[in-house]
């Protein structure tokens, strides 16, 4: 029999048109076979020679890369489960168990429970599987044959099911799914808001953008007083690079101040920031350092101790910088002369960009959240409704807007969410600029981004709570009202975190052992593809992290329900504060920029670089040192990865659920709780972030 040639047939189906050759083959037993020419393209053996080459070297490059896949997928695995072995088995690597919070809180008990719960539907499950117990309706146990008691529960377990559970189940289904349909609603809505912006290219332009005085004699008169604040706590790792960029800002010396406000406990920070401010004096900056002896209020309490000072009121608008950030020079002259003939306009809020984006998974994930809500959230919703949520640092506030809305408040720990809806009560008018922006850094370490999540979502339930009689009673139109309770405070900050958690992190498995109630496959599926489609757009180069991306929101629903739950019930965990902790990551331009700009300090030979020897000198002459005691400080910690057991047990929940959906042959639920499933048990695991063991 001929052998088959696939390569020649599939040559014939092209149609080709040429001078037909015949072939003929010595051997009998062979067909003979007629090629054709191609029309052009192809002249001679050589030429198909070379094709078939490149034909054959294209099928090795795929071949090499769906190798390099299953390379990936199989060393992903590994890495799970070698950290499975290590911190869960011989817990190697890891925190004291001591000095951990034990997670004790009753949603903890709540998943623990369900995961006892659905680990024993799974055993019962198969068992009936196996046995050949399959029933389609809700009927009652004679109608089926009872074989034996087993049998008997199993059938019963079945009707009670379909009967009782099922209903109410699929209202709630339903109601998630409204609410997620809301929802992925005004994040279309706010991605064709920022749309227009783009196509109609529409920015914020100062109505007089010029500073320049007529007065000869005082050329910078124009110039408004500007206050520059630096609030910061135990920040010894970014304070130098901070204030050293706030100290280079382009502005006129004798209209600028620079507040280092220091609420730091360590002592020996405290001295290394005095240092830093000495430094700066002696440059001619005009900055003064306040440090405060008790934390009261923390952040909030900090800005309103520096607003109490006698000569604020000497200037018209002031400028805070968190202290990881890295303002450009030029950051006043494009931001202050938007309040010039502007007289409404209270607040000129900056982008932020970050210096570490690429450092990690977890980091490149935050780039992605946070580049949608500078890009879309906060400048479509100051473009067309002039309010959006202060970002508490990067903005130029007018002094007068915050003194009329009563200043710094200490009732939240979103001090500067508080300050912008109170703003916005009394009539002021906020301006996002996206193409000004200022360096940061994003949490490494899933550790310190938790803590942060935490207090970004419950801060906002305690505001909601406070504000509402006040956004109630206010004379601000009944649009300005209706936007602020259901679109910035329920549709945002609590219907997304309630159906994120609950939708895919109960909901969906829960289906999974009651049949009965549905969850459409375009929900599990389809609608969170978009959503996290359009969430990465703004940030084009994060394309590859785009499941990555979906997982992890849904592994972070849990930590943020449970922020927001203690913020609305106004639980103990709601008040806590813990201040973000940095590395002091620079860009390798922004030093080399830094290290240009930087005039030399006069200093006598041997001095450091800051001065602290020098000024260590002179106190020491006016001052005899004391005798050594012991130091204050706290020892600080060692760095330690941890096991987080919430998000553990929903891995252990999904996974368990993903088994029991091959009994229901739904391939894209399996697929999906098992994916979600192995995000939550990275996560636990603490895999997703800084590697410290």
């Amino acid at each position: 029999m001929a052998p088959s040639f696939d390569f020649v047939d599939w040559w014939n189906k092209e149609q080709h048109q040429g001078t037909p050759v015949v072939v003929k083959m010595e051997n009998p037993n062979y067909s003979m076979v007629e090629i054709e020419s191609p029309k052009t393209g192809f002249e001679g053996g050589k030429d198909k020679g070379k094709n078939a080459k490149q034909l054959t070297w294209v099928l090795l490059l795929r071949a090499h890369r769906a190798a390099g896949c299953v390379a990936w997928v199989a060393l992903g695995l590994w890495t799970v489960l070698a950290a499975i072995k290590k911190r869960l088995i011989l817990r190697q690597g890891l925190a004291d168990p001591n000095l951990e919070r034990p997670s004790k809180g009753r949603l903890f008990k709540a998943i623990t429970g369900f995961l006892v719960f659905a680990i024993f539907m799974l055993c019962v499950e198969v068992a009936a599987h196996l046995m050949g117990w399959h029933f389609a309706g809700p009927q009652w146990p004679p109608a089926f044959g009872v074989q034996n008691l087993p049998h008997a529960i199993y059938v019963g377990w079945i009707y009670f099911r379909a009967e009782y559970i099922a209903p109410p189940l699929q209202f709630l289904i339903n109601f998630c799914i409204y609410l997620f349909l809301l929802q992925s609603a005004d994040r279309i809505i706010l991605c064709l808001g920022c749309l227009w912006i783009k196509w109609k290219n529409i920015k914020p332009i100062p109505v007089n953008p010029s500073l320049k005085s007529d007065d000869v004699e005082q050329p910078d008169k124009g110039y408004p007083m500007v206050l520059v604040q630096i609030p910061m706590c135990n920040e010894r790792e970014v304070y130098e690079q901070s204030i050293g960029a706030v100290c280079q800002l382009d502005w006129p010396r004798h209209r600028m101040l620079v507040q280092v406000l220091d609420d730091s406990d360590d002592v020996d920070t405290q001295f290394l920031i005095k240092g830093e401010v000495a430094k700066w004096n002696q440059k001619g900056v005009n900055i003064i350092y306040r440090h405060r002896t008790n934390r009261t209020g923390y952040k909030a309490g900090n800005l309103k101790s520096a607003m109490n000072c006698a000569y604020v009121k000497d200037y018209e608008f002031v400028t805070i910088f968190d202290a990881d950030f890295q303002p450009k020079a030029d950051f006043l002259k494009c931001t202050v002369p938007h309040f010039r003939d502007n007289p409404e306009l209270g607040l000129v809020q900056a982008r932020w960009s970050f210096v570490n984006k690429d450092e990690n998974l977890l980091t490149r994930l935050q780039n992605i959240n946070l580049s949608f809500h500078f890009e879309v959230e906060q400048q479509v919703n100051g473009v067309f409704i002039n309010f959006f949520g202060f970002n508490g640092t990067a903005g130029v506030w007018r002094i007068k807007a915050l003194e009329e809305c009563g200043g710094w408040l200490e009732r939240t720990t979103v001090e500067d969410m508080d300050v912008a809806v109170r703003a916005h009560l009394c009539g002021w008018k906020f301006i996002f600029l996206n193409d000004v922006r200022s360096l940061c850094e994003l949490p490494e370490s899933y550790e310190t981004f938790r803590k942060q999540q935490h207090r970004w979502h419950s801060g906002p339930m305690q505001l909601f709570r406070l504000c509402l009689p006040d956004i109630i009673e206010s004379k601000v139109s009944m649009w300005k009202k209706v936007n602020m309770i259901f679109l910035f405070f329920l549709l945002r900050k609590l219907i997304l975190p309630f159906y994120s958690f609950t939708l895919f992190c109960v909901i969906l498995p829960v289906t999974m052992f009651v049949p009965e109630a549905q969850l459409p496959v375009w929900v599990v599926c389809y609608i969170p593809a978009l959503m996290s489609f359009l969430n990465v757009l703004p940030a084009p180069r994060s394309f590859p992290f785009l499941i990555p991306y979906l997982l992890f929101e849904n592994t972070m629903s849990v930590t943020k329900f449970n922020a927001m739950i203690s913020g609305l019930f106004q639980l103990s965990s709601a008040h806590e504060w813990v201040v973000t902790k940095k590395t002091g990551r620079s860009s390798e331009a922004d030093l080399l920029s830094l290290q240009e700009t930087k005039p030399p300090l006069k200093l006598s030979r041997g001095a450091s670089e800051s001065g602290l020897d020098a000024l260590k000198q002179r106190q020491e002459q006016m001052h005899p040192p004391p005798p050594p005691l012991v130091s204050t400080a706290p020892i600080p910690k060692k760095k330690a990865n941890r096991l987080y057991r919430k998000e553990l047990s929903l891995a252990f929940l999904l996974l368990t659920a993903a088994a029991r959906s091959l009994l229901s042959a739904k391939g894209v639920h399996f697929y999906f709780l098992l994916f979600q499933g192995i995000s939550f048990l990275v996560v636990g695991l603490d895999l997703i972030g800084e590697q410290v063991s």
